[in-house]
């Protein structure tokens, strides 16, 4: 237990401690803080708004990780989830921002328990290599209990007298991870009592296999971000054929953070084939692939687009996917000084926008503006416009306009903006 969690803060990287209150990230709390505690940067825990006990699991954190001298960050769903895959989305969303703010890792208490779960409901739903990996996948979270048994993680707990709240929502055979855990998986093992350690060579060898297509994709395909997009050479797959790129494309898409199936894997190598410049192939998860000129652009589909009202720039806000914080100087286009007399907003472009750029004299629409700098119609309705009062005064990344005139005395604010991908 001790040496897991003395190898994962030796790696060197702030940590972000992921602790729902229940007894395994607990014991993971109070390791980190007996091994490594300058290593935290935070404690994080998110109060999914599930009742009572969620409530009181997240101040049983707080509290612990004061007492411990660890910082602590708290999050709170506002929107109501249902299934497992929305409070897992809602809280992976919530650790990823804690971690880009702290410039931290993810930490997780997965067990190998959880991986063995996870690899065998996603074989009985016929996934493939990437699947199978489970949690011993590349993966930028830490799991330093994945070699442990939830048995060895309770003992640990027992010894060292942790005190956690049980979530009743692990025993409700609602869910299928219960179902797989309580029901499945123990009748499978007594059946075939070598399963478990079949389903953990299974996933060793899928994850040798992911790391490998990994290694040839950064050796072999060329690869830019832009804009949030990632910009892939078609030249360098057209010489893979079918089955080659069956197991390149979902590794390349997973780095845009989206989850090809079989069907849209198979549609993907045809559009690599056959489409031509120009033309765009939607995915599932509110992305897709466009051909510009020799490349292939993997990106997310704007989801602000036709939004009303403005939204207050505040000190710090996320406006969809898009991060604007307080800085001090601004540097280039994606900074930009404004007024902080008058009420400042983001909202969304509208055709017929107009904006004084700086340094000319004359107004200017946006769609020009956009055009200049390659932001093409589909993008440009997902991105954010600034306005001060009811003027365009800033659109990150294209053009500032002289939104302070040089007065003395005007105070002035100065934000950046930032693409953020979840």
């Amino acid at each position: 237990m001790v040496d897991a969690v003395r190898a994962e803060a030796a790696r060197g990287t702030p940590l972000v401690l992921a602790v729902s209150g229940g007894r395994d990230s607990m014991v993971l709390l109070e390791a980190m803080a007996r091994v490594a505690p300058a290593r935290v940067a935070a404690v994080a825990t998110f109060d999914h708004g599930t009742g009572p006990l969620a409530t009181e699991a997240a101040s049983l954190v707080r509290e612990r990780a004061h007492t411990l001298g660890l910082p602590v960050r708290s999050g709170v769903s506002h929107a109501p989830a249902r299934t497992e895959a929305e409070w897992r989305a809602q809280r992976l969303a919530f650790l990823r921002d804690v971690a880009r703010d702290l410039d931290a890792r993810v930490v997780t208490a997965h067990t190998l328990d959880d991986h063995l779960e996870t690899v065998l409901m996603r074989a009985l739903r016929g996934a493939g290599a990437r699947g199978l990996a489970g949690l011993l996948a590349p993966s930028p979270i830490g799991r330093p209990f994945v070699g442990l048994s939830r048995k060895t993680v309770a003992e640990c707990a027992r010894q060292w007298n942790v005190s956690f709240v049980e979530d009743p929502t692990n025993l409700s055979l609602r869910h299928l991870r219960n179902r797989i855990r309580m029901d499945v998986l123990p009748a499978l093992a007594r059946a075939r009592p070598a399963l478990p350690r079949e389903l953990l060579d299974l996933s060793r060898r899928a994850a040798q296999a992911r790391a490998d297509v990994e290694g040839w994709i950064d050796a072999h395909v060329a690869i830019e971000r832009r804009d949030g997009a990632l910009a892939v050479s078609r030249e360098d797959l057209l010489g893979l054929g079918a089955l080659a790129l069956a197991f390149v494309w979902p590794a390349i898409a997973a780095r845009q953070g989206v989850t090809l199936d079989r069907r849209g894997t198979e549609r993907l190598i045809s559009f690599t084939i056959q489409g031509a410049p120009g033309t765009r192939m939607q995915l599932s998860g509110g992305a897709e692939v466009v051909r510009h000129r020799d490349r292939l652009l993997v990106r997310r589909v704007p989801v602000y687009a036709g939004r009303g009202g403005d939204t207050p720039l505040v000190d710090a806000l996320m406006w969809g996917e898009w991060r604007f914080t307080r800085t001090a100087v601004p540097t280039d286009r994606w900074t930009a000084q404004l007024p902080a007399d008058v009420a400042l907003g983001v909202r969304g472009w509208r055709p017929g926008d107009r904006m004084i750029p700086e340094g000319s004299t004359r107004p200017r629409r946006l769609k020009g503006l956009f055009r200049d700098a390659g932001v093409d119609a589909v993008r440009r309705r997902g991105w954010p416009v600034v306005v001060a009062g009811d003027e365009v005064v800033w659109v990150p990344g294209v053009r500032r306009a002289l939104a302070a005139p040089a007065r003395s005395g005007r105070p002035i604010v100065t934000f950046r903006c930032e693409y953020i991908y979840r």
